[in-house]
């Protein structure tokens, strides 16, 4: 039974010390503490506060990140490729994740990283085998993610696992938002205040519900599952010193800094 569309909100994972929670953004800067979480139910309670003085976590803990290549035929093209018939699937390891205003390493092992802004999909229901009539029903939310990639390392490896794998190369967040429709979205992406990249949504070769649909005939998708939906044309590189932002209305402003790998990681 299809679920009631319900009202857009904003939820965050956050910490103070060691511990953990999840909390409504009211504002860009201001938050309610709330029970529970994101899949089980949240029930906001206590005032109003600051998100000064907290850390920012990852808004999902997937057991798997999926990630779709060259689903804007504009990215396709300027990297030389053609969109696929098919979705293009690859993963990411969950030790890929960095939080919002965590910090991008830069590996020695690559001579080119670069950013890919994304939407990411946070699944709320297991879909295995699902319809695309039925696959938004399974999804919770959506998020900003940055599909950082080792281009070089991409090119010689053909295949994507070290290139897409490496620790902190899928910054994810600010925070979940519920209650959007993925066709009204814009993705946006900025480099040290320049824009980059600007595409809407529903530019995508295969939209999200397909991309539900073809995934879960493929492997199981559980709660907190993310699936990284691709990245329009704009990708460029990254160096030590940089600040990268990924930005969805209605989301938030997914943002991070880049050091060297002897950098310090730390939010």
């Amino acid at each position: 039974m299809p679920r009631t569309p319900e009202a857009p909100r904003r939820i965050a994972r956050l910490s103070l010390g060691s511990r953990v929670f999840h909390a409504l953004l009211v504002q860009d800067d201001r938050y309610r503490e709330a029970l529970g979480g994101p899949i089980e139910g949240l029930q906001p309670f206590g005032p109003e506060r600051p998100l000064e003085g907290l850390t920012w976590l990852p808004p999902c803990r997937p057991s798997k990140i999926i990630g779709v290549g060259r689903n804007y035929q504009s990215h396709a093209r300027e990297l030389g490729n053609v969109a696929p018939p098919e979705p293009l699937l690859f993963l990411k390891p969950p030790s890929a994740l960095l939080p919002h205003r965590g910090a991008i390493r830069l590996p020695a092992a690559s001579a080119r990283v670069d950013y890919e802004g994304e939407l990411g999909i946070v699944i709320g229901r297991r879909a295995r085998d699902v319809s695309e009539a039925d696959a938004l029903e399974h999804v919770l939310g959506y998020t900003c993610v940055n599909d950082v990639t080792a281009r070089d390392l991409q090119k010689e490896d053909v295949q994507f696992t070290r290139a897409k794998g490496f620790d902190t190369f899928c910054p994810v967040g600010p925070c979940l938002a519920t209650g959007l429709d993925p066709a009204d979205l814009e993705l946006q992406t900025w480099v040290n205040g320049k824009p980059r990249q600007s595409a809407p949504v529903r530019g995508m070769v295969f939209p999200p519900a397909r991309l539900v649909s073809y995934i879960s005939k493929v492997m199981t998708l559980e709660p907190g599952d993310l699936i990284a939906t691709g990245t329009p044309e704009g990708v460029g590189p990254l160096v030590a010193g940089d600040e990268v932002v990924v930005a969805i209305e209605g989301i938030g402003r997914l943002s991070n800094r880049v050091v060297a790998e002897d950098g310090d990681p730390a939010p």
